[in-house]
């Protein structure tokens, strides 16, 4: 981070955000990763089926329930979780890598994955949680995609109530009614955690220096 002729060195941050299915969670990711703020997307593990538009490596590590057990069996994940019958896990090396040379990574997680990646890494750690501007217009936004059977709906449905009870353990809450208002207000919320003075590692050398 610049600030007139000092560089101040810091520590990346993990920043967390979580959504129920419809509220506009990968709209704003994608929206704040090409926004040019600094963010770089955690790539997670996964045995889902790979999608037409997705890539292996860009998208997600794309394994087998065999390869995900074995990463398992060596520790190789902060986080992994099962989520509508497939695991989903973040690579501690991947992360620490980043956080040591001052990237902060972004994680799209759901409120397990979140609580896990908070409690390994609290001090790390900044968490978001979008809501919808209600129940109704969520579901709107599901069945608007039209990719879904009538019992998946259903399923996302009970499943999205259960998510947002979970709202409270999160650090900040953006409810998503405008795409801007809620891209906007989750860019503030990044750069004010920058300027934690936690965050700046050589403050002190700054300082002496005025």
């Amino acid at each position: 981070m610049n600030n007139g002729n000092f560089e101040f060195k810091r520590r990346g941050s993990n920043i967390i955000i979580s959504a129920p299915s419809g509220a506009g969670k990968s709209t704003l990711v994608q929206k704040i990763l090409a926004s040019g703020e600094g963010l770089e997307y955690s790539i997670s593990a996964t045995t889902r089926e790979k999608r037409p538009a997705e890539i292996d490596g860009l998208s997600y590590y794309f394994k087998t329930k065999e390869e995900f057990y074995d990463l398992i069996s060596k520790n190789a994940f902060i986080e992994y979780a099962e989520v509508f019958g497939n695991f989903y896990g973040t690579l501690v090396a991947d992360v620490e890598k980043r956080l040591s040379s001052g990237k902060d990574v972004l994680f799209d997680l759901d409120w397990q994955g979140a609580t896990i990646l908070k409690n390994k890494m609290p001090e790390d750690t900044l968490s978001i949680f979008v809501l919808p501007p209600s129940i109704a217009e969520l579901e709107r936004r599901i069945r608007g995609r039209k990719q879904d059977t009538e019992d998946t709906i259903l399923y996302r449905m009970a499943k999205s109530r259960s998510e947002i009870s979970h709202y409270y353990q999160y650090d900040y809450v953006v409810i998503n009614d405008s795409l801007e208002i809620a891209f906007n207000e989750i860019k503030a919320i990044i750069l004010a955690n920058r300027l934690k003075r936690d965050k700046l590692i050589d403050m002190e050398d700054f300082i002496k220096n005025l």
